[in-house]
């Protein structure tokens, strides 16, 4: 059980987020609202197993780290947070007595919007890439996890039924509850008002009208990723509500960094070594690069830390497929002094150029 679906936010809900989702699915299931209704009843419970778990940081971490819910102390009463239902005798109201009633013209608003479709809710997953993967692209297989439609009752989230007196309501069409010194009634939600009932809720879905499932995907990586690249694939995400749309699915790309490459941008950076002579006389050097070697010509009186730009040699762009360059950063790397000849030649360019050297700007 994915509590994050079950209370249906993604993954990096905020503490706001995640109270306004329970207070907007308790509203639905309390078993106060739904009485004699033992699937709103077991709905519930899930939901608040779920608030419970992920609004404690400490909990909500372990479980992010390793997919299970702990298991909660002894029975805990879950309650509408922030809202005060009791009224004191011979005294003023509630402080929260206002949030009352604004809550029950909530409640009813969101019944007559529930008639219309709802889009199913985004889900969000990450790609693990090689540097040299992220460069070329291709085809990739996800696993992923999101509501689908429910097989029983194939996403309607009711069954045919006989018809017969509503078990919830005795027919009368309207339930009844109490918050304190206060009694409210409302149209059965269960044979919307009517006394009869013609469809049962699904008992497989518990009228949510879908089920979660893991599914292998294939995903068409664009050659070019970079680190922290998002993609977007249209409706891979939850399946929407009473008809409507699914969500989308969007996949972060996570790619390691190469031992030589730097990227920036559509840019690649390396650093190469050259010789003292190579630098002083230049040379024509072979120098790594995303696809196998680029030559690359150092001129005569090359210094260290000179860069050479080598178009269209760097990374692909993954929305327009243009390559960047290939920035190589020259590093001069001073020789071993192995004999006495080779100290003999140092010497003797020391004395014909050392006094050019230090007279350099």
């Amino acid at each position: 059980m994915d509590l994050y679906v079950v209370l249906g936010v993604a993954r990096g809900a905020s503490l706001e987020d995640l109270k306004r989702a329970y207070r907007r699915l308790a509203r639905k299931y309390h078993p106060d609202i739904n009485p004699g209704d033992s699937l709103a009843a077991t709905e519930f419970r899930r939901i608040a197993r779920a608030y419970e778990t992920l609004v404690d940081p400490e909990r909500r971490r372990r479980y992010d780290a390793t997919g299970a819910a702990e298991p909660l102390p002894d029975p805990v009463a879950f309650e509408f947070e922030g809202f005060d239902f009791s009224v004191r005798v011979g005294g003023e109201a509630a402080s929260t007595f206002g949030d009352l009633f604004a809550d029950i013209l909530v409640d009813r608003r969101e019944r007559r919007a529930s008639g219309g479709p709802s889009r199913g809710a985004d889900v969000y997953q990450s790609l693990d890439l090689s540097f040299d993967e992220a460069l070329r692209g291709g085809a990739r297989h996800l696993t992923i996890t999101r509501q689908v439609a429910c097989r029983t009752c194939r996403g309607v989230g009711t069954l045919s039924a006989a018809e017969a007196e509503c078990p919830a309501c005795h027919g009368r069409g309207h339930v009844r509850s109490s918050r304190g010194h206060m009694v409210f009634s409302k149209p059965c939600p269960h044979c919307r008002g009517t006394g009869r009932r013609v469809e049962v809720r699904c008992p497989a879905c518990g009228g949510q009208q879908t089920e979660t499932r893991t599914e292998t995907i294939r995903l068409d990586v664009p050659a070019g990723l970079a680190d922290g690249f998002r993609l977007r694939v249209p409706g891979k995400g939850h399946r929407g509500r009473d008809g409507g749309e699914a969500g989308d699915l969007y996949v972060t790309a996570h790619v390691e960094p190469h031992p030589l490459f730097r990227r920036e941008g559509d840019d690649l950076h390396i650093v190469v070594p050259v010789a003292v002579h190579e630098a002083a006389l230049g040379a024509r050097l072979e120098v790594p690069a995303p696809e196998g070697l680029a030559r690359l010509r150092v001129p005569p009186g090359t210094q260290s830390g000179q860069r050479f730009r080598l178009k269209e040699r760097g990374a692909p762009s993954p929305q327009t497929g243009r390559r960047g360059d290939l920035v190589v950063e020259v590093r001069l790397v001073l020789p071993k002094v192995l004999d006495e000849r080779s100290r003999e030649l140092l010497r003797e360019f020391g004395r014909i150029n050392g006094d050019d050297v230090r007279n350099q700007p």
